[in-house]
């Protein structure tokens, strides 16, 4: 009996899967792939050489950090952030929410009409889970051009730190 237990628990950790280690400030951020709503794959390597800015979001909460967005935008209109250094995007956490797939591609399809990027969509939590990211909200990620968090807050972004994190992502883009 103590033999079939011991190999019992041997066989749990081994088939047990390996626990995702959260994403933090100065860590490599390991790769993912998500489609857009055409089904097109999009990957980290899809903007290789870019600074990347990527807000992970519960669809319910899309509004949270469009002020940040929304500054991010202006810092592009005025020349601070070119298209050649950086790109900003969104990922939809559609497992964070009870609306059906279509009303989520819908909202999504809006917000990147008006800030002419790109919404990928995670069905099954797949980067919250990994990356360590929070779930009922909004996640914000910056990333240099070689894959390293920067900068990540978890919910809303606080107004004194908007320009701070523009301004990061702007000066990332001449590293």
């Amino acid at each position: 009996m103590k033999r079939a237990l011991i190999w019992l628990a041997l066989l749990m950790l081994v088939a047990a899967p390996a626990a995702a280690e959260e994403l933090k400030v100065g860590m490599k951020a390991p790769d993912w792939s998500f489609p857009d709503a055409d089904g097109k794959q999009f990957t980290m390597d899809t903007w290789a050489g870019k600074v990347l800015s990527l807000t992970y979001v519960d669809p319910d909460e899309s509004d949270l950090n469009e002020h940040f967005t929304d500054a991010l935008k202006k810092a592009k209109d005025e020349g601070r952030l070119t298209d050649e250094n950086y790109k900003g995007f969104g990922i939809a956490d559609c497992a964070a929410t009870w609306k059906p797939d279509a009303i989520i591609k819908a909202i999504a399809g809006r917000k990147a009409k008006k800030y002419n990027t790109t919404i990928l969509f995670d069905t099954d939590a797949t980067l919250r889970n990994a990356w360590g990211l929070a779930k009922d909200t909004s996640n914000v990620i910056i990333l240099d051009k070689n894959r390293v968090c920067q900068a990540i807050v978890r919910g809303r972004v606080p107004d004194d730190k908007v320009e701070s994190l523009v301004k990061l992502v702007a000066d990332l883009q001449s590293k």
